[in-house]
């Protein structure tokens, strides 16, 4: 497995243009798996009325990539019991993975290979 790890210095993520970017970018690197820190997305991503991680996650399956979000959104999850359940129902597939840390990540992929 082939990952892109995202730097978490730069321009804040969320749109399906910014999705479509790592897309590019993940296939000039032959990977199958984009690893972004949370700090990346803006606030609002993790708002799911606003659709913008749906979108953003949609993109990548599309094109078989898997997405893993890395980092701590507990803020986020308190306040949202519906991005509690997606964070849940998520982790249990294999397209979208919510990982605390690098580690956590290392494990999953361990266990899924």
């Amino acid at each position: 497995m082939t990952v892109l790890f995202v730097d978490s210095d730069g321009p804040p993520l969320g749109s399906e243009a910014d999705a479509v970017d790592l897309i590019g970018h993940a296939f000039g690197e032959q990977a199958s798996t984009i690893v972004v820190p949370v700090e990346r997305f803006r606030p609002e991503f993790f708002d799911l009325r606003t659709r913008l991680l749906g979108e953003f996650a949609q993109k990548l399956v599309n094109y078989r990539i898997l997405l893993v979000i890395l980092g701590n959104i507990d803020q986020y999850t308190l306040a949202s019991e519906s991005l509690r359940a997606f964070v849940h129902e998520s982790n249990r597939g294999r397209h979208i993975w919510f990982t605390q840390d690098r580690k956590s990540f290392q494990d999953r992929i361990a266990t899924n290979t």
